[in-house]
């Protein structure tokens, strides 16, 4: 999980998020994005997503598209759907 919030921190430094998201992989663990930066430290989050690991590296790579993994049950929103939707600027 530290590689993949490293490779988040590294596309979070020429794009603005605002907010906070928490990525929730269960027993893997979680990747909070806040405060410009993402750290797997747990803490409470403006939104959590809730999805496995491989399906969050797929999210992040532009595998798995966010609508569908939600239609599919691959991926559960709770909290401020606009904050999720923000996620989407930061990957494109």
């Amino acid at each position: 999980m530290e590689q993949i919030a490293a490779d988040i921190r590294k596309a979070l430094e020429n794009k603005a998020f605002s907010g906070s998201l928490k990525f929730d992989c269960g027993a893997d663990g979680v990747i909070v994005l806040a405060d410009g930066t993402a750290s797997t430290a747990d803490r409470d989050t403006d939104c959590t997503l809730r999805l496995s690991r491989e399906n969050l590296v797929s999210l992040l790579k532009g595998k798995l598209n966010p609508m569908m993994a939600m239609a599919t049950g691959k991926l559960k929103l709770s909290g401020s759907p606009t904050v999720a939707m923000g996620l989407a600027k930061l990957l494109g």
